[in-house]
């Protein structure tokens, strides 16, 4: 009877874990876009230093949890050409989706409880604008919302962080380091001189109820 005791007490605990959800917001610790200067071609870009989203959490047995995430962050870039007696400038904007899907688990302590999670995340780019200038014989100003460089609108990769949860009565504070590693490079020009990165580590800061 002993056993089967244990076994229900354990499901009723399961069942009467809570589900949490809040906001996450941080800082990328990495810039988006990797570039430098190759021949007539030049790019040069600006990481925009934050991070912000929704996150949502259940809660297993034996410190398990599952959590979702939407991360949101923007970026942009400038690239410059000159071949022969045309000069060409382009300026593209940009954000990015990203989706994490981790699981996390909590060693016991009181209060502040260090955590590990790891798993899987997707990555789309949304509201991509690239307007292009040229000077020379051939004037003009065109604007698309394809940037010439985009090899990739989504890509999935892994994620691997640790942090803490500080429990403070009703609200969950968890800070966190987290690296992801993606598949593919979603920007590239042709000549090297111009890629997103695949890597990619940031601080988090998660704020849950």
């Amino acid at each position: 009877m002993r056993p089967v005791f244990l076994l229900v007490l354990g499901s009723i605990s399961a069942l009467a874990q809570p589900f949490t959800a809040g906001i996450k917001a941080g800082v990328p610790l990495t810039d988006f876009v990797n570039s430098v200067e190759s021949g007539p071609s030049t790019y040069t870009s600006s990481t925009h230093r934050y991070i912000v989203g929704g996150t949502a959490e259940l809660h297993l047995p034996l410190s398990l949890s599952i959590e979702f995430d939407a991360l949101y962050r923007s970026f942009q870039y400038n690239g410059s050409g000159n071949l022969v007696d045309v000069l060409t400038t382009s300026h593209t904007t940009g954000s990015q989706w990203e989706f994490p899907l981790l699981l996390k688990y909590r060693f016991h302590f009181p209060v502040v409880r260090p955590y590990v999670d790891g798993g899987v995340a997707w990555n789309t780019l949304t509201g991509l604008k690239q307007t292009v200038t040229q000077t020379g014989p051939l004037e003009g100003t065109t604007a698309s919302g394809t940037p010439t460089e985009l090899q990739h609108s989504t890509t999935a990769g892994f994620v691997l962080g640790g942090g803490i949860d500080i429990h403070a009565v009703v609200l969950h504070i968890s800070p966190e380091l987290r690296f992801t590693r993606w598949n593919s490079a979603q920007l590239s020009a042709l000549n090297g001189a111009f890629h997103s990165n695949q890597n990619q580590a940031e601080l988090l800061v998660g704020f849950t109820f």
